[in-house]
């Protein structure tokens, strides 16, 4: 059996949309209450107070979760996908706005929903080199600010290993960006085998951001599927790539999986309950946890201590990177909001600027 069989396979297929307009959610009476959890571990009791950004005079953090959003890329998807709101008005001046006052060094650009991929490779392969195009400008026109996880036009392979070399080898890249599904295939899919053989061969950084799976598109019409479909995506294609034996094939790739890795966390017992099967046993030799541990996960809109506790007693701080999701959340919501999840100083640097540079010392100032 090849150890790429174990994709997930059975998916019904639908019409996927994800605009929700106001009306339909206040017809659906929907009330979304703030929740708060215990602290978790010792470091809740001792931890020291954190500085704030208005107490500092240097921007130091690294924001690995930051959208932009290119005038070409409007162009381009006009009239064939809808635009969120904040995406649209995205401009290079909130950006750095919102940067400052979070204490932000340097965000790591990336595309986001509704992306690249509309079933035409050559379009999306013309979109995504302009959009990396831009971003290297940015990067050139603002020293030290930026960084870029290059778009890629997946699901389309050859387009994307053509556009990984021109972003690497001529733009010079800090990684890549993918979405966790293309066309109802999850990333441990054995299409996408070249595309990751080839990133591992460069050690590449692979920061993944939820998409909507075909399945699952506006299934409550009050509720817009980022609040919980993009969770749910991001750890289905973490079990695709665990299950299938990728997270062992692939092990230079530095996987980044965004909001704390989704759902995943939440389902450690079942995944550990599937590894004892024999065929998933094969793929996961070493168990579930080691592979889940050597991954990457962002704060960007978790952070907060139900969300945070439940990473923590998965992964060591080593493995947590800042993010914030701008312009759809704010750099400060996320510095206060982590400040209150327990952490030391000493955590709360490694999560905000230590961790990433690691990854990426090129940012080292």
């Amino acid at each position: 059996m090849s150890r790429f069989e174990l994709t997930p396979a059975r998916f019904a297929t639908c019409g996927c949309g994800c605009d929700v307009s106001r009306r339909h959610f206040l017809q659906g009476g929907a009330a979304f209450a703030a929740t708060s959890a215990m602290p978790v571990g010792a470091n809740a009791q001792s931890a020291a107070p954190v500085q704030t950004p208005a107490q500092t005079t240097t921007p130091f953090r690294v924001d690995v979760h930051h959208h932009l959003t290119p005038p070409e890329y409007i162009a381009a998807i006009s009239g064939r996908a809808r635009i969120p709101v904040p995406s649209a008005e995205w401009s290079l001046t909130k950006t750095l706005d919102d940067m400052d006052k979070a204490s932000v060094q340097t965000a790591m650009l990336s595309i986001t929903t509704p992306g690249l991929w509309f079933g035409d490779a050559a379009a999306s392969t013309k979109l995504a080199r302009a959009c990396n195009e831009y971003a290297a400008k940015l990067i050139v026109e603002n020293k030290g600010r930026f960084g870029s996880f290059a778009a890629l036009p997946m699901p389309n392979v050859d387009a994307t290993l053509g556009e990984i070399a021109y972003a690497f080898d001529t733009l010079r890249a800090d990684g890549v960006s993918m979405f966790t599904s293309y066309d109802s295939k999850w990333l441990g899919d054995a299409a996408f085998v070249p595309v990751f053989d080839e990133l591992n061969r460069r050690k590449a950084i692979v920061a993944t951001h939820p998409a909507t799976a075909a399945c699952c598109g506006n299934l409550i019409p009050y509720i817009p599927d980022s609040v919980v479909e993009f969770g749910t995506d991001t750890a289905r294609t973490i079990a695709s790539l665990v299950f299938s034996g990728a997270a062992d094939r692939w092990p230079d790739i530095k996987f980044i999986f965004s909001h704390a890795g989704g759902t995943m966390p939440f389902l450690i017992e079942r995944f550990e309950v599937l590894a004892r099967a024999p065929q998933a046993a094969r793929m996961v030799p070493n168990g579930v946890k080691a592979a889940l541990r050597r991954f990457f996960y962002d704060t960007a809109q978790t952070s907060n201590p139900a969300a945070m506790g439940a990473l923590r007693q998965l992964v060591e701080t080593s493995q947590i990177l800042f993010g914030t999701d701008f312009p759809f959340r704010t750099g400060l919501e996320h510095v206060t909001g982590l400040s209150n999840c327990g952490f030391t100083d000493a955590e709360l640097m490694k999560i905000e600027r230590d961790n990433a540079l690691g990854m990426m010392p090129r940012l080292r100032v």
